[in-house]
């Protein structure tokens, strides 16, 4: 019986020599090491589960703001967004946040945010 590959994590590795299996292409029925000639099925890569995550400020506040959870809220004629934010007044995690260009073109936007709770509102430049 010819011997798989060794899992870790989501990546596969030659069992003959360890170098790290390339992805099968398209319509491949098996992928080949590089290194050592190694005929891999590509039905080795079937069903990984591939899990990532991040510390929470790992990312600047614009990228960190992207990955919070949104849901839009119409309002009379404008569209607020609800998102996970800390209100600085009350501590409730979700404020309503609209953004807007309120310096100079060349310098980042200005999201205007106001706590679902308290109703506080604040600012912060991007």
């Amino acid at each position: 019986m010819p011997r798989l590959a060794e899992k870790i994590g989501s990546l596969l590795f030659c069992p003959d020599c360890g170098t790290l299996l390339n992805l099968p292409r398209d319509n491949e029925t098996v992928v080949v090491c590089e290194q050592c000639g190694h005929e891999e099925p590509a039905s080795s890569y079937e069903n990984i589960v591939i899990t990532t995550r991040s510390h929470p400020d790992a990312f600047p506040s614009a990228l960190r703001q992207k990955g919070k959870t949104q849901t839009k809220v119409h309002e009379g004629d404008e569209a607020l967004l609800k998102v996970t934010e800390k209100c600085p007044e009350c501590g409730h995690m979700e404020a309503y946040s609209k953004e807007m260009q309120l310096r100079s073109a060349d310098e980042g936007s200005t999201i205007l945010y106001t706590c679902v709770d308290c109703k506080h509102g604040w600012r912060v430049n991007n």
